[in-house]
């Protein structure tokens, strides 16, 4: 037992300082233990699906789908540091979520505001002369929308308690409130209004140099050690195996869709389930 509790603990500060980052510490107990008023309520929605290993799968999805809106992935071209620094992206977009969904509301006002100062200068010109900014309304609408769709489409996969109806319509209307203050405008608050915005992008969507770019760095050559590229591949593969139909051709991603239902569907769970273990700590009961 001792050895088991010894392999977890080890294999969840590593999984920890991958996704929070070297301060990932500090940052956790300021997250989850100074005393104060949350923005939502512990065990709610939003609690349950981004305190999830599924986000692990919802999170590369969300990267792959909001690639398709050539604004958005042009923004993310020229000012993300994904080649350089994959990790501490990856690093800071974990620890604002975790701030805004578990964080003293101070603590979330705060790092709301901080994007909202990155934001303004992230700006620059389409290869056709039109210009786009991250601030405006219509691409934080789309990237918000993605991330929804992929987390939840996610959780409702390989979540250890899928919510019901009632709970996935709480869910987006509490992801909608981090929205307003980001800078969207009326965002989707039930299920059905997030599915409607997003078919509305379905014209704008198609698969520029950049988004293959990103793509082929994500799933061919990510930053990893060889002995992590494996474990990797399970969930690249998992969050390819719940991406639209229509997205594979123009992101070249491959449709193998009875594969995707047995073999990734079961890789991905023991994927999610390992992380799971991983991220829980040891029983202190002796």
């Amino acid at each position: 037992m001792a050895l088991l509790d010894n392999v977890r603990t080890s294999l969840g500060a590593a999984l920890f300082e991958r996704v929070a980052g070297p301060d990932g510490d500090r940052a956790r107990e300021r997250i989850h233990e100074r005393p104060g008023p949350r923005w939502f309520e512990p065990g709610s929605p939003i609690m349950r699906v981004h305190g999830d290993a599924s986000m692990f799968i919802g999170g590369l999805r969300a990267l792959l789908l909001q690639s398709l809106h050539p604004a958005a992935m042009r923004g993310v071209s020229e000012h993300s540091g994904y080649r350089g620094d994959m990790w501490g992206r990856l690093a800071r977009t974990s620890t604002f979520l975790a701030v805004t969904t578990f964080g003293h509301a101070e603590d979330a006002e705060a790092a709301v505001a901080r994007v909202r100062r990155i934001h303004e200068h992230v700006n620059g010109t389409m290869p056709d002369g039109t210009p786009y900014t991250a601030t405006d309304p219509h691409l934080l609408a789309w990237v918000h929308a993605a991330e929804v769709d992929s987390f939840l489409v996610a959780h409702q996969t390989y979540g250890a308690r899928p919510l019901d109806a009632a709970e996935r319509d709480e869910y987006v209307a509490q992801t909608a409130e981090v929205a307003r203050r980001v800078g969207v405008v009326d965002p989707p608050t039930t299920e059905a209004e997030l599915r409607q915005l997003l078919a509305t992008y379905l014209p704008e969507l198609r698969a520029t140099p950049e988004a293959r770019e990103a793509i082929d760095y994500l799933l061919r050559r990510p930053p990893l050690p060889w002995a992590a590229r494996l474990p990797y591949g399970v969930l690249v593969a998992a969050a390819v195996g719940l991406m639209p139909r229509f997205t594979r051709r123009p992101l070249g991603l491959p449709w193998l869709p009875v594969t995707e239902r047995t073999v990734v569907r079961a890789l991905g769970n023991l994927a999610t389930g390992t992380i799971r273990w991983a991220m829980t700590p040891p029983s202190t009961t002796p």
